[in-house]
């Protein structure tokens, strides 16, 4: 099992920053495929990054490309992800996610087996 809890929402005025945090307890996350994805308020989860952890590749929705960086520290079996000039409809719960994901199916909710709780992040505009 392995237990992943995101942090680092919060409310940010349009052009602004937020990092978020995936701390990943009882597997370490070296081996593993690490995703964020978001939701809106009456809109489907929504791929955002994926950082594959054999490979190393990273790919962003083209929403995000170019403003936010997914990066991993897996001394610390952390997952981050900077956020940069943020945009009112950036505006979603965040949840990060854990799995083995072939490389067609990254934006597939559910080829992801574990899932964070989720974070805040609302941007003002």
């Amino acid at each position: 099992q392995m237990q992943l809890a995101d942090s680092g929402g919060g409310l940010v005025q349009a052009g602004g920053s937020l990092r978020l945090s995936c701390a990943a307890s009882g597997r370490t996350i070296s081996t593993w495929d690490m995703a964020w994805f978001r939701q809106a308020p009456g809109k489907e989860r929504e791929f955002v990054a994926v950082h594959y952890g054999s490979s190393g590749t990273i790919t962003y929705a083209d929403s995000v490309k170019g403003r936010f960086t997914i990066s991993r520290d897996n001394a610390r079996n952390t997952v981050y992800l900077q956020m940069n000039s943020l945009k009112p409809e950036d505006t979603a719960v965040y949840y990060c996610a854990a799995g083995r994901v072939a490389a067609l199916y990254y934006r597939s909710r559910d080829k992801y087996i574990y899932w964070g709780q989720g974070t805040q992040v609302t941007v003002s505009s």
